[in-house]
């Protein structure tokens, strides 16, 4: 007999790309009230904003809580006492790389200025910077640097890798960030694609942009708190350094924050998985952990065990 498996979810777009799945019921909660019920097998997590709401997991029974991204900063600060928690890994690796190769090729390239000088009819040739022969420093190796270096090496770019702890891969070696000193002055592109913990808030500090090289570009696809806003405004506003910001401190950025007033800091407004790639890839994913707990297998992805 099939085991029943109570799923709830926070809207019915995933419970519809889901599908129906025999022996699974869903119920529909966005997790900002109270729980319809006190025993759910797997609950979703609302895909943004959804942190807080982990505290009305209080009293209730779960075998899994499931989250919609890849970061999981603040969670174990929230999650009540005795639940598994596991991440999206797979769902937004590949969206994540596009955004910031986006971002890299519509810096080097120029073509923030080229839309603007459209805007106002003109025509405004420029010899700007190549991706092609640049030394790209990825801070993070995560499923993300290793999706965006996938991307980077056929653009024939030089890719330094840079996480927690040094090790050495298929592809030579890869750093730690006590070597940040002696790798940021030579890197055209700095990724900063770290998890949010207590060692990475400001990372990105005054030191850390002094000593990058003049005209370099830094791209943060991570979180808007591993960098520090202020000394960022210092080196956009000198011209020193460029900028790609897919996420800031503070987060929405408020209308008329000084950043949008640069030209060499081009800004999207935190969708690095925010794309059609990622509703069916979540459905997968919340269709491969039912089918594991079924086997009765372990969840994929768990981060966290309150």
């Amino acid at each position: 007999m099939t085991e029943s498996i109570l799923v709830s979810v926070p809207g019915n777009a995933l419970r519809e790309e889901v599908g129906e799945l025999d022996g699974v019921e869903f119920l529909e909660w966005d997790m900002s009230g109270p729980p319809p019920v006190d025993t759910i097998d797997i609950v979703i997590q609302p895909y943004m904003d959804g942190t807080a709401r982990l505290a009305n997991l209080t009293g209730v029974t779960t075998r899994l809580v499931q989250s919609q991204s890849i970061g999981y900063d603040g969670v174990g600060d929230v999650l009540p006492a005795g639940h598994l928690f596991a991440n999206a890994s797979t769902v937004h690796e590949t969206s994540t790389a596009e955004l910031t190769l986006a971002l890299i090729l519509a810096s080097q390239r120029g073509i923030p200025q080229f839309v603007r000088a459209a805007d106002e009819g003109r025509w405004a040739p420029a010899r700007l910077e190549s991706l092609a022969d640049r030394t790209v420093l990825l801070l993070g190796y995560g499923g993300v640097g290793k999706a965006i270096e996938d991307r980077l090496l056929p653009f024939e770019t030089k890719v330094v890798r840079v996480a927690s702890r040094a090790r050495s891969d298929e592809r030579g070696p890869i750093h730690d960030l006590d070597d940040l000193p002696e790798l940021l002055p030579e890197a055209d592109i700095v990724v900063v694609g770290v998890p949010l913990t207590e060692a990475t808030t400001k990372l990105v500090d005054e030191h850390f942009l002094a000593v990058m090289r003049d005209g370099s570009l830094l791209v943060n696809i991570a979180r808007g708190q591993v960098a520090d806003t202020d000394a960022i405004l210092r080196h956009a506003e000198s011209g020193r350094l460029r900028f790609a910001l897919d996420v800031t401190d503070p987060e929405p950025l408020p209308d008329g924050h000084p950043l949008f007033s640069f030209p060499n800091v081009l800004i999207s407004p935190h969708v690095g998985g925010a794309s059609t790639a990622m509703l069916p890839r979540m459905a997968r994913l919340v269709r491969d952990q039912v089918e594991r707990m079924r086997r009765g297998d372990e969840p994929a992805n768990i981060v966290l065990r309150s």
